[in-house]
């Protein structure tokens, strides 16, 4: 068909990226990338297909279902290989001046890798002895106007502080989040919702104890999970607190927030202490000093872009050159590759939930080390993202 269509292509330099010789080399890519620490495992959040059995990328969800097959896709933290693609941020950043393409463009690439400089601010959960949260804001010149903190469904901490009378409601929430992907959080920006925890943070300025909720519009993926709520100066902050009926202090001279938050980054402040009557670009250069000064955080640049997940729980997918002792994981040598597939049953998850390659025993690896071989295989992007080098040889 495709000589009938015209195609003279030289199948002798055909290139098939699930071939042995081939994703030898994906794996062996792997490694480079694992020995200069920019392949890393974490314990991250990621969208779980319970049906399929495997992690989604946003791009294969619609509406909270998979787009092939249509199942469910929850919100789940499971333990994944990571690139480190943070590490590039700022060389991608600057790199945009090389190169020729509309200011637009360029434009939508900085606000994807969103660099924002700001401060980290500690504030201690009450009557919780040693909790903390530690939350990013690009404005710690509004510290004095947060009345209310808001954790991401997920939070580590969120289960721990939730008060007994509160417990159900929140576990109830967290459920519901789950089945949202992020980018609809992220977009449903009108319809609030949240749940409070029944605990409070300490204000680590003013020792007031204000009220700690969650709220499926904080993603525990992006900063840490946690926000300073400062309902005067951010709209989201803004329309939550009127929706809970939270305290809204006005920390902006000469401001009418009766309709609206007033988020220009402009202004003197009022109702802040040591920072009254400063400027809004002064006080942010003042505040951080004197968080650093109390110990209480430290200054910090923070970005939108995230590490890109790395695993899948499929079959079909360049096995991970690593194996597991006592669950430590050991990267193999080169001279030992390629790790082939292994023959398996089914095609299937186990009955405990570990992906296809669990049901293969250690008689059908190529080459088996440790108590286990790595179950997870790499995604279909790992070998489609170079063999446009592979053309070259």
């Amino acid at each position: 068909q495709l000589k009938a269509l015209g195609f003279a292509f030289d199948w002798d330099r055909e290139v098939d990226t699930s071939s042995e010789d081939y994703y030898r080399w994906t794996q062996w890519i792997f490694l480079k990338l694992y020995e200069k620490d920019l392949a890393y495992l974490a314990e991250v959040p990621v969208n779980w297909c319970p049906a399929q059995g495997t992690v989604l990328a946003n791009d294969e969800i619609s509406n909270g279902l998979s787009i092939r097959g249509g199942f469910p896709v929850v919100q789940k933290v499971m333990r994944q290989w990571s690139m480190r693609i943070k590490a590039f941020a700022d060389r991608l950043l600057d790199d945009l001046e090389k190169i020729d393409w509309s200011d637009a463009l360029k434009e939508q690439q900085r606000n994807w890798i969103g660099k924002s400089k700001g401060a980290s601010v500690i504030f201690k959960v009450a009557n919780n002895e040693g909790d903390e949260i530690e939350v990013f804001t690009t404005r710690p010149d509004t510290i004095f106007g947060v009345t209310f903190m808001v954790l991401a469904p997920e939070h580590e901490l969120v289960l721990k502080i939730a008060s007994a009378d509160q417990g159900d409601k929140v576990k109830s929430y967290i459920e519901k989040a789950s089945r949202k992907s992020e980018r609809e959080r992220q977009a449903d920006v009108k319809n609030c919702t949240g749940e409070f925890t029944g605990a409070f943070a300490i204000h680590p300025f003013t020792g007031e104890e204000i009220p700690i909720w969650i709220g499926d519009y904080v993603l525990s993926s992006y900063g840490t999970g946690a926000v300073m709520s400062v309902p005067c100066g951010d709209q989201r902050d803004y329309l939550f607190a009127k929706q809970f009926d939270i305290d809204i202090v006005n920390i902006f001279l000469n401001t009418d927030i009766s309709e609206a938050a007033y988020d220009e980054k402009s202004g003197k402040l009022i109702n802040s202490d040591f920072l009254d009557n400063l400027d809004v670009d002064k006080a942010i250069e003042v505040a951080i000093e004197e968080i650093e000064k109390r110990n209480i955080g430290n200054g910090k640049v923070n970005y939108r872009l995230r590490d890109a997940v790395f695993s899948r729980q499929r079959y079909w997918g360049e096995p991970f050159p690593v194996y597991y002792k006592n669950d430590t994981p050991y990267i193999i040598e080169d001279d030992k590759l390629p790790i082939e597939l292994p023959e398996v049953d089914k095609y299937l998850p186990t009955e405990d939930g570990d992906p296809p390659l669990a049901r293969s025993d250690k008689s059908k690896w190529s080459y088996f080390q440790g108590d286990r071989m790595d179950y997870n295989t790499m995604p279909g992007w790992a070998g489609s993202s170079w063999y446009f080098l592979r053309y070259m040889d």
